[in-house]
């Protein structure tokens, strides 16, 4: 389960570096390395799902203390 946190983790934070890159330059990373693509789209989805599994470790980890 370890992994899938830090693999979950990872993917989260690449997704806010983007989100802070678009919001400060106004430069979309993942289109500019992939396009406009289904890929860039498989990569949204992720980082969202892995945002969504983040939460459920935040409160798990709450209910363990």
């Amino acid at each position: 389960m370890e992994i899938l946190q830090k693999v979950c983790l990872v993917i989260t934070i690449i997704g806010a570096v983007n989100w802070g890159l678009i919001g400060i330059l106004d430069f979309n990373l993942v289109e500019t390395l992939f396009g406009e693509s289904a890929f860039t789209r498989i990569i949204y989805t992720l980082v969202g799902i892995t945002g969504l599994i983040n939460i459920g470790i935040l409160f798990h980890h709450i209910d363990e203390h």
